[in-house]
């Protein structure tokens, strides 16, 4: 879908782009982004304006429908101030809090649908957890527990490669060796069927096409280099093609990713994290886009971190940030156009 096409199946809202750690390379992403895309792609920056670059045409509204006349001229901001300044690379316990209720700030504005999608800057757990008691893994397990304990999978999107790169690790920041015990049958058929229910929802794919990889490598060659894909990965398949899905597997994980590969499924099922990352971030390492799957929202985020070593340095740069803002909005307009049955309270509740 071209951004044009976008703009008029879900021009009637923003993006919210939640600010993430202010001392990282969120704010300057922002500002970056929003001189790139202008009045194209409409999208609200949330967050406090002081810790945005100096200098940086900004614009404060009062509310995200604002962004719709506005967007383009200056970076739209709907305030949320913090309790203390932003120095980049030097992340501050005080402020840790602020980010925390940023995050379900946006996700009660997309629910109760002032905005089109979310879009979720880079934090850092660790900031979080000493300075706020984060009690989540990351990101995507405390916009789950907002959604109501949704049960969720982890996507990494390029569009702008062809044919598109999708893949989604089964497991995800565990040791390789905890692998093993983690990849069940359970596992492997929940996260095919929530792929294939998000590819629907989210990206218009009436019957998306999974590829499931093998755990070994040439997936295991007849049982010479592992039993696990005689054992219960081929029989998944199976089963999960009697339900009606498009799915192939176990498949040589060495040839999936290659132009005539990728043209014949729409995302690829992973059974660990570099299986997975190693061949997006190679396709495409400035446009790679985290997608969760799962959540009654759209959300997107930058497939990268705070990079503190050059925040505030200029050297960022912003390609990651929109390409998650563009898919965000491609989502949005394509599936459900962001809308869900709110959940009481997530902002105010805190």
């Amino acid at each position: 879908m071209s951004l044009r096409a976008t703009e008029a199946a879900g021009g009637d809202r923003p993006v919210i782009l939640t600010c993430g750690d202010p001392s990282g390379v969120g704010p300057e992403l922002a500002v970056r982004a929003s001189q790139a895309l202008g009045a194209r792609l409409p999208f609200v920056w949330l967050g406090d304006p002081a810790h945005l670059p100096r200098g940086a045409a900004v614009r404060e509204i009062d509310t995200p429908d604002q962004a719709m006349t506005h967007a383009g001229a200056a970076l739209c901001v709907l305030p949320h101030p913090f309790p203390a300044a932003a120095v980049p690379g030097q992340p501050d316990p005080a402020n840790a809090q602020a980010v925390i209720d940023v995050i379900a700030r946006g996700v009660d504005l997309v629910t109760r649908g002032a905005g089109l999608a979310l879009t979720t800057a880079p934090i850092n757990k660790k900031a979080l957890k000493d300075g706020a008691g984060f009690a989540f893994p990351g990101h995507t397990e405390y916009l789950a527990h907002l959604a109501g304990g949704a049960r969720v999978v982890m996507m990494l999107a390029s569009d702008r490669v062809d044919p598109p790169c999708r893949v989604v690790p089964a497991t995800i920041h565990i040791a390789l060796r905890e692998v093993f015990d983690t990849y069940t049958p359970a596992l492997l058929r929940e996260v095919v069927r929530l792929t294939a229910e998000g590819l629907r929802r989210d990206f218009g794919l009436e019957n998306p096409r999974l590829a499931v990889a093998g755990l070994n490598p040439h997936a295991g060659e007849g049982g010479a280099m592992g039993q696990e894909e005689i054992d219960w990965i081929a029989d998944v398949v199976a089963g999960l093609r009697a339900e009606g899905l498009a799915v192939t597997g176990p498949l040589p994980p060495d040839t999936m990713f290659h132009p005539a590969a990728r043209a014949r499924y729409d995302a690829a099922i992973c059974a660990y994290h570099d299986q997975a990352l190693i061949p997006i971030k190679t396709l495409d390492f400035d446009g790679g886009v985290n997608v969760t799957l799962g959540l009654p929202f759209v959300r997107t985020s930058p497939d990268h971190g705070t990079a503190y070593d050059i925040a505030g340095t200029g050297k960022a740069s912003p390609h990651s940030l929109i390409a998650a803002l563009t898919m965000a909005a491609k989502m949005g307009a394509a599936g459900r156009r962001g809308l869900c049955p709110r959940t009481p309270g997530i902002f105010e509740a805190r």
